[in-house]
């Protein structure tokens, strides 16, 4: 089964809430594009690549958590991608966009 890859950074409070409910489910991997530079590349050519982002960048959003399909379909909602965050904790922090309100 192709997993579902899920770009996070650990400084995104958005990240955050998606990372915990996906490290126990097989149907998920995780990708910490801060850890290495290879993560961090692999990101950028989806984000430079991929029209999903248009709108996104525009808004000047970096893209993350996103979620990347096993078809190639790129989403930014964990329920699109089938993860619920129902009941799990927000934590509190800054938002990670140029402008302050979200990742």
């Amino acid at each position: 089964m192709e997993k579902i890859k899920i770009y996070v950074m650990e400084s995104c409070p958005d990240c955050t809430q998606v990372k915990m409910v996906a490290k126990n489910d097989p149907r998920f991997e995780v990708v910490e594009i801060g850890e290495h530079i290879s993560k961090l590349k692999e990101f950028i050519r989806l984000r430079d690549s991929n029209p999903k982002f248009d709108a996104i960048k525009r808004l000047g959003h970096v893209g993350i958590p996103a979620f990347l399909l096993p078809d190639g379909n790129v989403v930014f909602s964990a329920d699109e991608a089938g993860l619920d965050l129902t009941g799990a904790d927000k934590p509190a922090g800054a938002a990670c966009s140029i402008d302050g309100t979200g990742c």
